[in-house]
C-alpha cells in the first residue's frame, strides 16, 4: 500500500489517513511523516481549527498548525454527505493506517467505524484516540489538555510550594505525550502485522496516557501502599524542581544529592553547611528542605548568573540559566546540534522549525514538504484512488469536496 513519499525514511511506502484535528492527532501523524510516511490529512470544508490559531500572513496558517502538519497532503471532504463517505472509503481502502480522534459514537454515526472500514481493508491499523476512553461517565464531555491535566493529578503536582495552589503546565503536554504514545503504538502494530498478526484496532485515551506519564515520579508517594491502603507521606522529587533567582538572572539548580551537595557548598563558599547537622546527610537535607532552600536562595542572589554557572560547573554541579524564549535558538549547544533550521517554505515564507529529533543511519528522516494549504492536494489524492476529472468536478460543484470559507 502507500503512495508518493517525500524521502527515504524508515516509513517510506506507508500511507496514513489522518482524520484528526487540533494537536494530538496531527502531531502523531507528523512524526510519521517525518519518518517518510505519506500522510493524507482529511479536513472538513471549514478546515482544521488550528489553522486559525494566531494566524499569520501565510495563507491562513498559524504557527501551531505549521508545527504539527508538515509533510502532509490536505484533502477536503464533507463527511456529512454520503458521497463524501464514499470518497473517503476509497482513500482509506488503500491505506496502511487510519487514525481518528472523534468522541465515542461519532464514527459509528458517520459509518466509518472500525468494523465497517475493516470489511474493505482487513490489514488496516485502525487507531482511535479519545479523551477519556470508550465508555464511562465522562465520554460525552469534550476533552482538552488542561482538563486532563486537572483530572490526572498533574495540576496538583504543579502546586505552588508556598501557597499550595495547583497550576497547569503552561504547555499542551498531554496532547503531545499522547501523540508520541500513539505513534509508538502504531509502529508496534505495523511490526506485529509484518509478523503475521494482521490488521488490528489500536485504542488509547489522553487520560490513560497522562496517568502513565505522570506516575513514575509524580505519584511516587502513591505507589507503595501500606497493608491498609494508606500512603506514607514524605519528600517528593518535585519539591526541588524550581527556578531560583540570581543577582541578574534565573537559574535551574537542584544539587542536594550526596554527590552534588559538596559542589554546591564549594561554589557558594559555604562549606560550613557540610558540617551542619541539619544538612550533613541526604536524609537530613530532606527533613530540613525548607531551611536549606531559603539559605541557598539567599546565597544565589549574591552572585551573577553567568558567574554562578561557571563556578557550579567547575564543581560538576548540573545547572543552567533559563533561556528566554526569544533566545533559545541562539544557545550554543542548540546551534551546535543544528536541531533548529531556518528556511523558506512555499506560501509560508521564512520558517524556523525543529528537525526530527531522531537520527537513523540507514533511513534518514527529513523535514518533508511544507504544511499544506487547505484543499491543496484533494484532486491529486482523488486521482490516485481512481476518481476521474469529471467526477472530481461534479463533487466540487456539489460541495462534497473543496474548502469553504469559515
Amino acid at each position: 500500500m502507500g503512495g508518493p513519499t517525500h524521502g527515504a525514511g524508515p516509513l517510506s511506502g506507508l500511507r496514513v489517513v489522518d482524520l484528526t484535528g487540533m494537536v494530538m492527532g496531527p502531531y502523531c501523524t507528523q512524526i510519521m511523516a517525518d519518518m517518510g510516511a505519506d500522510v493524507v490529512k482529511v479536513e472538513p470544508p471549514e478546515g482544521d481549527g488550528t489553522r486559525y490559531i494566531s494566524v499569520g500572513p501565510a495563507h491562513g496558517m498559524g504557527g501551531v498548525f505549521v508545527n504539527v502538519n508538515r509533510g502532509k497532503r490536505s484533502v477536503v471532504l464533507d463527511l456529512q454527505r454520503p458521497d463524501g463517505i464514499e470518497v473517503f472509503n476509497k482513500i482509506v481502502a488503500v491505506a496502511d493506517v487510519f487514525i481518528q480522534n472523534f468522541r465515542p459514537g461519532v464514527v459509528e454515526r458517520l459509518g466509518i467505524d472500525e468494523p465497517t472500514i475493516r470489511a474493505t481493508n482487513p490489514d488496516l491499523i485502525y487507531v482511535s484516540v479519545s479523551g477519556f476512553g470508550d465508555s464511562g461517565p465522562y465520554i460525552d464531555q469534550k476533552s482538552y489538555d488542561y482538563v486532563i491535566q486537572a483530572l490526572s493529578g498533574m495540576a496538583a503536582v504543579q502546586a505552588d510550594p508556598v501557597t499550595g495552589d495547583p497550576a497547569l503546565v503552561r504547555n499542551i503536554v498531554i496532547d503531545k505525550v499522547t501523540a508520541m504514545a500513539a505513534a509508538q503504538s502504531i509502529l508496534a502494530a505495523l511490526l506485529a502485522r509484518s509478523r503475521g498478526a494482521g490488521g488490528q484496532h489500536v485504542r488509547l485515551s489522553m487520560l490513560d496516557v497522562a496517568l502513565s506519564f505522570l506516575w513514575p515520579d509524580g505519584m511516587m508517594q502513591h505507589t507503595l501502599l501500606a497493608d491498609d491502603g494508606r500512603v506514607t507521606p514524605g519528600p517528593h522529587m518535585a519539591d526541588n524542581y524550581m527556578v531560583r533567582r540570581t543577582a541578574d538572572d534565573h537559574l535551574a539548580l537542584m544539587g542536594t544529592s550526596d554527590s552534588q551537595f559538596p559542589g554546591v557548598c564549594a561554589a557558594l563558599d559555604r562549606r560550613d553547611w557540610l558540617e551542619d547537622d541539619r544538612f550533613a546527610t541526604m536524609a537530613a537535607r530532606e527533613a530540613n528542605a525548607a531551611e536549606l532552600t531559603a539559605l541557598i536562595a539567599t546565597e544565589l542572589e549574591r552572585h551573577k548568573g553567568a558567574e554562578l554557572v561557571e563556578r557550579l560547573h567547575s564543581h560538576d554541579v548540573p545547572c543552567a540559566l533559563v533561556n528566554p524564549v526569544d533566545r533559545v535558538h541562539l544557545d550554543p549547544q542548540i546551534r551546535h546540534n543544528d536541531v533548529l533550521v531556518e528556511h523558506d517554505r512555499p506560501w509560508l515564507g521564512r520558517v524556523r522549525e525543529p528537525r526530527p529529533p531522531v537520527h537513523f543511519s540507514a533511513t534518514p528522516t527529513s523535514l518533508g514538504r511544507h504544511a499544506p494549504k487547505h484543499d491543496e492536494h484533494t484532486d491529486e489524492v482523488l486521482h490516485e484512488v481512481g476518481i476521474d476529472d469529471n467526477t472530481i468536478a461534479a463533487l466540487r460543484a456539489a460541495g462534497t469536496i473543496g474548502a469553504r470559507r469559515r
